[in-house]
């Protein structure tokens, strides 16, 4: 079964790190992947542009509503995802907790429908 994995973590907290902080976090990220896809696990990922690059689509009406930012002011933003193929919900929690941001944030875990 697919499961999105989405990495919610505090925008201002990463923005806060150090080079050095920020590097090993890159390197921790590199290994993650390198792992899930030795595995044969990860099927995709992406880091996300920061909510400041965010636009909110809505349609009501019949009029389409844009406004800048995130639909909803949080704590923790989703900084980036991960698509994995994983044989069950357990197997996907396992994967999630191993992302170097459930250390520092949230990992939810979504299944993907499959059609």
């Amino acid at each position: 079964m697919r499961y999105a994995l989405l990495i919610c973590t505090s925008e201002k907290e990463d923005s806060s790190l150090t080079e050095a902080e920020a590097g090993a976090q890159m390197a921790a990220y590199a290994a993650f992947g390198e792992e899930m896809g030795q595995r044969g696990v990860l099927q995709g990922g992406e880091r996300l542009r920061p909510t400041t690059d965010a636009t909110t689509v809505r349609v009501r009406d019949g009029e389409v509503l844009t406004s800048d930012g995130p639909f909803a002011e949080t704590k923790e933003q989703m900084g980036g995802f991960y698509l994995v193929d994983c044989k069950d919900l357990d197997e996907a929690i396992e994967v999630a907790a191993k992302i170097p941001g459930a250390r520092r944030g949230a990992i939810e875990v979504r299944p993907i429908w499959e059609m």
